[in-house]
């Protein structure tokens, strides 16, 4: 076992009061680098990022968000979004990985050909692979911000129409979940204690 991922997640803990810092465009674009690494049923990257970081963005969310101050204090929110139909871009995305020689063309195809028959038409089907991509999208960005000596925060407390209005976010857009990033202040909770294993688990 990778001791230093156990430990980090043993030791994330969520983030909701933040001091004051200014975080650089590289650090948010290696933020979302290494979110766009996880996983998505068919490679379909079903996911977009806000990241609102100027006073007047982060004003606008606040507002869609129930006022909640930390979306004020954190460095950035990352409005996380997951996309239907991204079925038709597929082909386009898996070419990245047939052109690099990861996998075969007749294996993308085959891809293409599966995705296009469970999504074309089923807009629940859709919406639950944008959910679940986004979220997974969401967990590694809070990882990856906890990597980079960063704190971070999920919240799923906001208007989400509000938030398309004020970003203006195509109709394939659903925003998912709001994660705050930033430098963690000093009156945050220790992680919260977790029901034990046998409470949880079970075994077939």
């Amino acid at each position: 076992m990778n001791l230093a991922i156990k430990k980090m997640i043993e030791e994330r803990t969520s983030v909701s009061k933040y001091t004051l810092y200014e975080m650089d465009s590289a650090s948010i674009e290696e933020l979302v680098r290494l979110s766009s690494l996880s996983p998505s049923a068919y490679n379909l990257q079903n996911w977009k990022f806000i990241a609102v970081q100027s006073v007047q963005a982060k004003s606008a969310l606040q507002a869609a968000a129930y006022g909640q101050p930390q979306v004020l204090e954190a460095s950035v929110t990352f409005v996380v979004c997951g996309q239907i139909e991204a079925h038709h871009s597929l082909a386009k995305t898996l070419q990245l990985s047939v052109d690099d020689n990861v996998m075969p063309e007749g294996v993308a195809q085959s891809w293409v050909k599966a995705a296009s028959q469970s999504h074309q038409g089923n807009l629940a089907v859709q919406r639950d692979e944008a959910i679940r991509s986004a979220s997974l999208a969401a967990m590694t960005l809070m990882y990856a911000a906890q990597a980079m000596g960063f704190g971070s925060g999920a919240m799923g407390g906001f208007d989400a129409q509000q938030v398309k209005e004020a970003f203006q976010l195509d109709a394939n857009d659903i925003p998912v979940m709001l994660v705050t990033v930033g430098r963690a202040g000093e009156s945050n909770w220790q992680q919260k204690i977790r029901n034990p294993v046998e409470e949880i688990l079970r075994y077939a």
